[in-house]
């Protein structure tokens, strides 16, 4: 319709119908919708109604308009894929893993578990988490209990866990440790909670976060934990 406009200057709806073979109604609507995108314009000549496109410009203009949108609708599409992949792989019955990167990452995989409906039951680095990363456990553990979810954590015995433990609240929180047996927690915290298992490896550069989302997976692991927790 844009080169019908620009081949028929200042034309009428007449002209332009038997030009587009456009039925009268297709044609003021092709026409509307040009007008609304500014590549054509109408203007009366005494009692009649005629139509010119805008220059070549203006289309050059729209089109380049038009792929900054679809730019930037790409790149708003990258930040969510990995969540959508999430949702079909579970409404498929296929386990939902999700990747993340540094402290960011980190923390985003922590607040996951803050909409569990279960407790949470860890495996972890206590020492770690008390020292390195002691800011932002921090606000994770005023969160939850905010929230009023239990976590139960298992961890190594040591100088430094039984001291931390002793000035601990207890009231969201319990702790029991593996003494006798030699335990390397170091630099990494599993989760399990609310049908997930998570995973985040705290070592610098190689600070990751893993959730998996899949219902067989997490009652495998609750049930491991939970014998290991009546056995301490």
């Amino acid at each position: 319709m844009y080169e019908i406009l620009l081949k028929n200057p200042n034309a009428s709806i007449p002209v332009l119908s038997k030009a587009s073979q456009f039925s009268r109604t297709m044609l003021y609507y092709v026409l509307n919708n040009l007008i609304a995108m500014e590549l054509a314009n109408s203007s009366k000549t005494g009692k009649k109604t005629v139509y010119n496109s805008a220059p070549p410009e203006k289309l050059e203009e729209f089109v380049a308009d038009q792929q900054k949108e679809l730019d930037r609708q790409k790149n708003a599409l990258k930040g969510i894929i990995p969540d959508l992949g999430s949702i079909y792989r579970l409404s498929h019955k296929k386990p939902g893993l999700r990747f993340f990167e540094g402290i960011s990452g980190v923390r985003e995989v922590w607040w996951d578990s803050l909409s569990s409906k279960t407790e949470i039951y860890t495996y972890g680095d206590l020492e770690l988490l008390a020292t390195k990363f002691s800011d932002l456990n921090s606000k994770f553990v005023k969160e939850r209990v905010k929230r009023n979810i239990v976590k139960k954590a298992i961890t190594n015995d040591s100088p430094f866990n039984r001291d931390f433990l002793n000035k601990y609240d207890r009231t969201f929180t319990f702790t029991r440790l593996i003494s006798g047996y030699s335990v390397d927690f170091s630099s990494t915290i599993m989760n399990i909670y609310d049908g997930k298992v998570s995973y985040t490896t705290l070592v610098g550069d190689s600070t990751i976060g893993v959730i998996i989302s899949d219902k067989q997976i997490y009652q495998m692991h609750k049930t491991m934990f939970e014998y290991s927790w009546s056995c301490l």
